[in-house]
């Protein structure tokens, strides 16, 4: 199965917007049609985010709630160390992260919305991908 990263901004649009293409990778993730890969960092920045109250008032979940969905996908997910720092995004570090996690999981792809990530298209032999981009690639399997 391959092994994917997939930036928190995907699932907060997913979230947001059940009918979009990052819901439909969330689908395919609970569908197991890909191993999702998570460290540390990741889980982190996705419970942050959805906790921004701009964010917190399209979905309303309890803190209760939140914290079971977290918990789901560290529970579900393949995790890795976080012990690998990279330096290649510069115009936002915290980007890194996702790079780090691919890498360190051996993952074939970044699934992002995030534009520095996509320019890369590629790290390491690890793609980058839009989630409708990542969307196609699922179909043609």
């Amino acid at each position: 199965m391959i092994r994917v990263v997939v930036d928190a901004n995907v699932f907060v649009s997913a979230l947001l917007n059940p009918q979009g293409a990052p819901a439909q990778v969330f689908d395919a993730w609970r569908t197991e049609q890909f191993q999702l890969v998570v460290s540390g960092a990741i889980l982190e920045e996705i419970g942050r985010v959805l906790r921004y109250p701009r964010i917190a008032r399209y979905h309303r979940w309890s803190e209760e709630r939140l914290r079971l969905f977290l918990d789901d996908l560290s529970h579900l997910a393949m995790h890795t160390p976080g012990e690998m720092t990279l330096a290649v995004i510069q115009d936002d570090p915290p980007d890194n992260r996702y790079l780090e996690c691919a890498v360190e999981g051996e993952a074939a792809y970044i699934v992002s919305g995030d534009r520095l990530l996509l320019d890369l298209r590629e790290y390491q032999g690890v793609r980058i991908l839009s989630p409708r981009a990542f969307l196609e690639v699922l179909r043609s399997e």
